[in-house]
């Protein structure tokens, strides 16, 4: 192999040669016998040599050649391939460049290469652009940017609220909602809404609408503060009366189910500003969007505003996943601007304590930071205590290993000490901090299965076990629990993951992250993993963490978080259907009455994304005047099918018109003679009427209907009331009705 540099290669390699070394040493690179990668190399020696050529103001193509070839081709044979856009960016030189140089460079040769884009990526403006920055320059003082207001994202809707006094302490509580307003029958449709305050200064926070009540009961002393605790002392506080508002349902009924532990009030008594929310398999569906920073990138601006994008499109709560810079203070820029309650895994932030190394861990360094956390508002807490010494053997086998992140730190933990997890060991010290503070515990299911594979394992299982078992233990103590469960799990399994843990955990609360139903489409796991949440929250889970289209790719941005977002309102809605939830059903009701009477504002209105689906529709048909026809692109004016069927159906209440009314000057032609009302001549009258529907053909119900409308009126009218149970029976035995 030739000595010096050797561009065919992945990596540049240093082997002694004194020319390579010499020209690095005069363009201040790296020293020698280092290994770089070579397009680093190649573009740091190019970008200095043009930096010199201009610095001589050098501006023919010439001399730019003549320094290239000096610095990095002299004793070396280059390829074409590694002088491309990858070297030059912004510029196509591929077949420009010959490994010998038998072209001369030139302003002609160079032409712009088109810059590789994302079709979905969001057009930015140029102070936007100065703005995105990989890290907060200043995490006391964020540069926030602005996102589109509800108005933008909710056209034809506004921001309610409703208000109801809590009867033992006479505070007036708004519990807010969205208000459609239609132009149909029904002038508006309210529906659940989490997007929180509007028109708030991110730097300034939300009101903090919690202060009296939380100030009224310490006030009054106590053992503990859980909600769990009221509402087993039979209490019912204003968090239960606002989520029995939002639910509309009885709050004694909140109350115990909160009680008995089969649904939870996430409600730190630190997190003021929280508008509250309940999570329980008898109430809503709920979602949860997981946001936070990572080493890489992101900033305290970016996680607040997903955290606002997130909301404004309906997530219930938020996860606040920060293993980068500034968790701290991006946690507490969060919790300052969230009206949903947050969640954390405290030990994420325990690691970077220690920097990164999970055997510095110890239950000291854990129980500092969940004090912390807790102190500034954390609703609740993922904590991976099922992650037990003995159950780590079960996962050799499997393909994917451990895939959560808490779960594999406790397992690299007591593999290495080889000693018990230290959150099962402080469980009881874990609660007493939560009850002291009403923070939920949502219980990590740290032995998740990360692939199809790997689904309904033995490590899977024997983790929810020991959940149960805390489960059980936490309510002793009065702290609200959830358990977390998988995961990539396929359809047919997805029964028995519910069916195990209804029984083991006594009914608490599940929370889901999907599960994924295949394995087989990276950048789609929104869509494979809402397939299994609508699945699993049909069964009775009670909360569904979204997945973003960059699930297993990359850290998702605030478009992601709202397509994940809105994947998974579509799932709960759909679970909620499939269990039968009346407000569910009568939001469908609502946008079908629109679509079949052609009201196309209310169909965008009413959806769960307006803006899009107007979009959708004025890509072909943009005019004011198409969003009255009776008909879109897709079947045109001929072929709309409900278009027909309302033809069809006008032309039947024409005849229809037409035949009550007839019913009823034959009543009035018969009881004209007699001058009252009596059995016979409403027989009279109901043979003449059958007659005439025999001879037409007309029998059905649709007539009967008709007719009996005709009678209950007419009789109505002539106020003969003593006869009305007679006619009620009478009429039912005409022939009409016997159909």
């Amino acid at each position: 192999m030739k000595r010096g540099v050797n561009l065919y290669t992945k990596r540049l390699r240093f082997n002694g040669c004194p020319h390579v070394r010499r020209q690095l040493g005069q363009h201040g690179l790296l020293p020698p016998m280092i290994s770089i990668p070579r397009a680093v190399w190649v573009k740091r020696i190019v970008r200095e040599a043009l930096h010199e050529t201009v610095n001589e103001e050098c501006s023919d193509m010439a001399s730019i050649h003549t320094a290239l070839v000096s610095v990095v081709c002299k004793k070396s044979n280059p390829s074409p391939k590694s002088l491309n856009t990858a070297f030059f960016p912004g510029f196509d030189v591929s077949g420009c460049v010959s490994t010998v140089w038998e072209k001369e460079l030139c302003p002609t040769s160079m032409r712009s290469a088109p810059r590789a884009t994302l079709t979905f990526d969001p057009s930015t403006t140029d102070a936007d652009k100065t703005k995105q920055r990989k890290h907060t320059i200043n995490p006391a003082a964020p540069d926030f940017l602005p996102l589109p207001s509800f108005e933008q994202c909710f056209p034809r809707s506004s921001k309610e609220s409703g208000e109801v006094v809590h009867e033992q302490s006479g505070h007036v509580l708004k519990v807010p909602f969205r208000r459609v307003h239609l132009a149909g029958e029904e002038q508006y449709f309210d529906t659940y809404d989490t997007s929180g305050p509007q028109k708030v200064n991110p730097r300034v926070g939300l009101p903090k609408i919690r202060k009296d009540w939380v100030d009224r009961r310490e006030t009054l002393g106590g053992p503990r503060y859980t909600q769990m605790f009221y509402a087993k002392q039979g209490i019912i506080t204003e968090e239960m009366l606002f989520c029995a508002t939002r639910e509309k349902l009885d709050p004694e009924f909140v109350r115990s189910e909160v009680a008995r532990g089969r649904a939870i009030i996430p409600s730190n008594k630190k997190h003021l500003e929280l508008e509250p929310m309940i999570v329980g398999r008898n109430f809503l569906v709920k979602i949860n969007a997981n946001i936070g920073n990572s080493a890489v990138m992101s900033s305290i601006e970016d996680e607040v505003q997903k955290l606002q994008w997130a909301t404004m499109w309906g997530a219930d709560t938020i996860m606040d996943l920060s293993t980068g810079r500034h968790i701290h203070e991006t946690r507490e820029w969060i919790l300052r601007n969230s009206a949903v309650p947050v969640g954390t895994v405290p030990i994420y932030q325990a690691l970077e304590k220690v920097n990164g190394i999970a055997e510095n861990l110890n239950w000291e360094i854990f129980r500092e930071t969940l004090i912390e956390q807790a102190e500034q508002g954390v609703d609740y807490f993922t904590i991976h205590a099922g992650v037990l010494l003995r159950y780590i053997p079960l996962t050799a086998k499997r393909m994917t290993g451990i895939v959560s992140r808490g779960g594999s730190i406790h397992a690299k933990w007591c593999l290495t000490y080889h000693k018990e997890n230290f959150a099962y060991e402080h469980w009881d010290d874990i609660l007493d901090i939560c009850n002291q503070y009403d923070v939920a515990l949502s219980i990590g299911d740290g032995l998740r299965p990360g692939s199809i594979y790997d689904a309904n394992d033995s490590a899977q299982f024997a983790e929810l076990l020991t959940q149960g078992e805390l489960t059980r233990r936490a309510w002793k103590k009065d702290v609200q629990v959830m358990n977390e469960g998988p995961g990539h799990i396929p359809l047919h399994k997805i029964p028995e993951n519910m069916e195990k843990q209804l029984e083991w955990c006594n009914e608490a609360p599940f929370y889901t992250l999907g599960p994924l139903t295949t394995d087989i489409a990276p950048g789609y796991d929104h869509i494979t993993s809402a397939i299994g949440a609508a699945n699993i929250g049909a069964l009775g889970t009670a909360l569904l963490c979204y997945v973003t289209p960059k699930e297993h790719l990359g850290l998702p941005n605030r478009d992601d978080v709202k397509a994940g977002v809105i994947a998974y309102k579509i799932a709960a809605h759909a679970a909620d259907l499939a269990k039968g939830h009346p407000h569910a059903q009568a939001w469908d009701d609502a946008l079908s009455k629109a679509r079949f009477e052609f009201r196309w504002l209310d169909q965008f209105s009413l959806s769960l994304d307006p803006m899009t689906a107007m979009a959708f529709h004025d890509e072909t048909l943009p005019s004011e005047g198409a969003k009255v026809a009776h008909f879109c692109s897709m079947c045109g004016p001929k072929f709309c099918s409900m278009k027909i069927t309302e033809d069809v159906l006008e032309s039947n209440t024409v005849k229809l018109v037409e035949r009550s009314t007839y019913l009823q000057v034959m009543l009035l032609d018969s009881l004209r003679d007699e001058g009252e009302l009596s059995k016979s001549n409403l027989g009279i009258a109901g043979d003449l009427a059958d007659d005439q529907l025999a001879s037409s053909g007309d029998y059905s119900s649709f007539w009967a209907l008709g007719f009996y409308n005709a009678c209950y009126e007419l009789a109505s009218h002539l106020q003969y009331c003593t006869f009305f149970q007679d006619f009620v029976v009478l009429v039912h035995s005409f022939p009409c009705f016997q159909l």
